[in-house]
């Protein structure tokens, strides 16, 4: 991560949080003017902008374009924000291989566990109104729910199922959700599995007991998860073609075919129905336009929809990841990860500056569909890749449009006077 990635936000500016968008700029005007001090910025600047954001464009373009010639991918919604701007929001590629349809902007990709981090932030969103509480035992909404003995069971809180801190085997009943089992059915069946360690004392990566918070949240408010995502987030956010059950998806005409790598190459699958039972675990389909709306929200530019600090409390580190050699861990000066509330939360040292950078992060894979999202908070900054294949390309395509950002905005950024505002960002959709 080098020191130019610091420069995204297109304009060093000073001394305050508040954000600001600069409109599109009038070809006939010499200067376009922007918040509350009437900042000016001349064709030289304007002209920056617009450069930059094309460049962004073409290479990412050029990655993808290398990418589907290699065989790697079949298709790829990607979408990158800073600020409240949307810099970039596109498709790449075939959305059936068996079909000259185009990935783009809007095309729908099922989610798998990138519904995780939808699922924490809604759970800090109930907290605030005082619907939940982290340190809710799961007992007390399902009374069915038993792991361990009794004494075990009580310890079990909301934030230990939402943490992968349970104590249950890694994946546990796994098998159950993507056989289509009701949640309610799966609680009940925990007094089969075996604890491996106290509540709260290790991680170990779950589905099925994450999606007990859907049940929970449920109990708490008279409504089913799909129906809290889209009065809460999806219709306030305008994320329009997001959605939550195999119907609607299928009905969609813009959707992403899954596919699979066989001998010959890759081979178009069927869309399954898998986790519509376990929504808040892997079961959200959306764009990639949507997801760049949804990251916006998250980095505290839609405050009439939900507070920047609540938003944080889904970020709150929770446990150490210390398991396993898993691909996050070979990017780039990566230091440590935990996990939060339905997130990663890494943090890597600039190899040049050494300066500690935070990633909020989670990966995806549901029904040969793989994605991955990456938010960088202090930065003010978001990508996410949603691709229609199981590509091996995953596990590094983060750092890699990474690098290609930090190459554009290398050169050295506008400067803007002093008595301005600390984040400013630009549209130019």
């Amino acid at each position: 991560m080098g020191a130019a990635f610091l420069l995204l936000a297109l304009v060093v500016l000073t001394t305050s949080s508040t954000a600001t968008s600069i409109s599109t700029p009038d070809p006939k005007s010499k200067t376009e003017t922007f918040g509350p001090n009437k900042i000016s910025l001349d064709a030289k600047q304007k002209r920056l902008f617009l450069k930059r954001k094309f460049e962004l464009r073409e290479a990412v373009a050029a990655y993808f374009e290398k990418a589907l010639k290699a065989g790697d991918i079949i298709g790829a919604g990607v979408s990158i924000v800073n600020g409240d701007s949307i810099l970039l929001s596109d498709g790449f590629g075939k959305r059936n291989i068996n079909t000259n349809d185009k990935v783009d902007g809007e095309t729908v990709f099922r989610l798998g566990s990138l519904s995780k981090g939808f699922t924490g932030v809604l759970a800090a969103n109930l907290k605030e109104e005082g619907k939940l509480n982290w340190n809710d035992k799961v007992s007390d909404y399902l009374p069915q729910f038993r792991l361990g003995d009794g004494k075990n069971t009580n310890k079990i809180r909301l934030s230990h199922i939402l943490s992968h801190t349970s104590g249950t085997p890694y994946h546990s009943f796994t098998n159950l959700v993507e056989a289509g089992l009701p949640m309610e059915k799966i609680a009940g069946r925990f007094n089969e599995v075996k604890p491996i360690s106290e509540p709260g004392k290790m991680y170990s990566y779950q589905n099925a007991m994450f999606a007990l918070s859907s049940e929970i949240m449920k109990k708490a408010t008279g409504n089913d998860i799909s129906t809290l995502l889209k009065n809460r987030f999806f219709g306030p956010l305008g994320m329009h073609t997001a959605n939550t059950d195999y119907e609607t998806l299928v009905q969609l005409e813009n959707i992403a075919i899954p596919h699979s790598r066989r001998r010959k190459g890759w081979q178009a699958k069927r869309l399954t129905d898998h986790y519509d039972n376990a929504v808040a675990a892997g079961g959200i389909n959306a764009s990639a336009l949507d997801m760049a709306k949804w990251m916006r929200f998250l980095l505290g530019h839609n405050p009439e929809v939900m507070g920047k600090n609540v938003i944080s409390e889904a970020f709150t580190p929770q446990i150490e990841i210390n398991i396993g050699r898993k691909y996050y861990k070979r990017w780039p000066g990566h230091v440590s990860s935990h996990y939060a509330y339905g997130w990663r939360i890494h943090e890597f040292e600039d190899e040049t500056t050494h300066d500690k950078i935070t990633m909020w992060h989670h990966g995806g894979s549901v029904n040969n569909f793989r994605n991955e999202i990456a938010i960088y908070p202090d930065n003010d900054f978001g990508i996410c890749v949603l691709l229609n294949s199981n590509s091996r390309l995953a596990s590094k395509i983060i750092p890699d449009l990474q690098k290609i950002i930090e190459k554009i905005y290398a050169e050295q950024a506008v400067q803007l006077p002093e008595s301005s505002v600390e984040t400013a960002s630009v549209t130019f959709n």
